[in-house]
């Protein structure tokens, strides 16, 4: 593909409709990575998720450096100044390069006599950039997250609340899920050492592997015919705390993209699956990655509070609930989350979470087993929701998750570890 879009101004519009239209980057990308080649994919992303990584330590440096913020249809430029200010500072670009190209993002943006003020203010920071940076240091708060978010954070975690934010502002580690029906989690490895590719194995989870260094999914061996999928170790929990058997029915509900769905067919193959998402697109990749993996589900568009639109009076030997969540624990993937959620969005997920658990509860067989998992840190949506649940229904209990007092499990964000997640695994009496 020959040359011909600038890459700085697709990232300027990316960054733009996150925060000027509320999108997330995770639905922005992957359209606007199809205008690039695949050298330049990875590119930028890396540009989009660490503008967002970085976000107040930009603004302020623009604050420093422009009298009057770019405002309305030319807000796009004070992106796209951001995106200079990213390359100076944390990457190898070389500085002549990202001056230029992002200088020229004005002209592919249809406003080519802003030029002159984007190289005016890049060159200005890079005069001034090492004063600046120490500035930043005393004058812009080192945990990068909105205060509303930082103050939750340091409530439910007094001790742990520094590290928890440090490995949320981290680049996060690349897992995969080996696929147990092709291999074992030792034997794929070897097939990773033979393609040069550093990993290691992990100690708790059967089959998760973490690269030593990230890569495209294209060089892993057999990705296309299914032998290994991309999914964090502590999602991976999900679907071993299930402990799906073959010839159970088995629901998983909020199901997009299908990592779980996938997981929980290739621990019980023979297993009747119905997987189950509001999200029509997003229902999309789990057909596809069932694809991928050759194996089978029903898979149908639904709302979790509805049941009776979609089970058909069915009851369920196993629910796997992964509900609708703030997604707290997985900032580190997707950065734009600190920036596009707010304080009151809590409180509504929490109404969300217990009317989705309360409804599909009854579909639960007897002595049916329901795991619930959010990719959440906040004890309003985990223990705490649990807790609420098993004071409504005297016919729940908790299975080995917790006590009555903090029911389930809660995994904080390690850096070289599993993302943020809770499961609470709960049998029908």
């Amino acid at each position: 593909m020959k040359n011909i879009y600038n890459l700085r101004s697709i990232a300027a519009t990316a960054i733009s409709q996150v925060l000027e239209q509320g999108q997330s980057l995770s639905s922005v990308i992957p359209e606007l990575q199809q205008k690039v080649s695949d050298k330049d994919k990875a590119l930028l992303q890396e540009l989009c998720f660490g503008v967002m990584r970085v976000l107040p330590q930009l603004e302020w440096f623009i604050s420093q450096l422009m009298a009057k913020p770019l405002k309305g249809k030319q807000r796009v430029f004070h992106y796209l100044i951001m995106i200079g200010m990213y390359q100076l500072t944390y990457t190898r670009i070389p500085a002549h390069a990202a001056l230029a190209e992002t200088v020229n993002g004005a002209i592919s943006l249809k406003r080519p006599q802003l030029k002159g003020l984007i190289n005016g203010v890049l060159r200005q920071f890079q005069r001034q950039q090492q004063e600046l940076v120490e500035q930043a240091n005393n004058n812009v708060s080192h945990h990068l997250h909105p205060k509303w978010l930082l103050a939750r954070i340091q409530k439910a975690y007094p001790q742990d609340w520094k590290n928890i934010v440090d490995a949320n502002n981290q680049k996060p580690p690349m897992w995969l899920r080996v696929n147990q029906l092709h291999y074992s989690a030792n034997q794929y490895i070897a097939l990773l050492q033979e393609a040069n590719i550093a990993a290691e194995l992990d100690k708790n989870y059967p089959n998760a592997i973490r690269l030593l260094t990230p890569c495209s999914v294209n060089i892993l061996p057999g990705f296309d015919k299914g032998w290994v999928t991309i999914q964090d170790r502590s999602a991976q929990g999900c679907a071993e705390l299930l402990m799906p058997r073959d010839e159970e029915k088995i629901l998983d509900l909020c199901a997009a993209p299908g990592g779980k769905t996938t997981h929980v067919l290739e621990i019980a193959p023979n297993s009747k699956v119905l997987a189950i998402d509001i999200d029509e697109q997003r229902i999309k990749r789990v057909k596809e990655n069932l694809q991928r993996l050759s194996l089978h589900a029903v898979v149908k568009t639904g709302d979790g509070r509805l049941p009776h639109e979609w089970a058909a009076g069915e009851q369920f030997d196993r629910i796997l609930l992964d509900a609708p969540c703030s997604a707290t624990g997985v900032i580190r993937r997707h950065p734009d989350i600190k920036w596009l959620r707010r304080n009151e969005d809590i409180d509504q997920l929490v109404t969300l979470q217990s009317e989705i658990l309360d409804a599909i509860w009854p579909y639960l067989k007897k002595n049916g087993t329901l795991v619930y998992a959010t990719c959440s840190i906040l004890p309003n949506e985990n223990s705490e929701q649990i807790k609420a649940f098993l004071e409504r229904h005297a016919d729940a209990e908790l299975s080995g998750t917790g006590t009555l007092e903090t029911p389930g499990i809660q995994i904080t964000p390690e850096t070289i570890g599993g993302d943020g997640f809770f499961y609470a695994r709960l049998t029908k009496q």
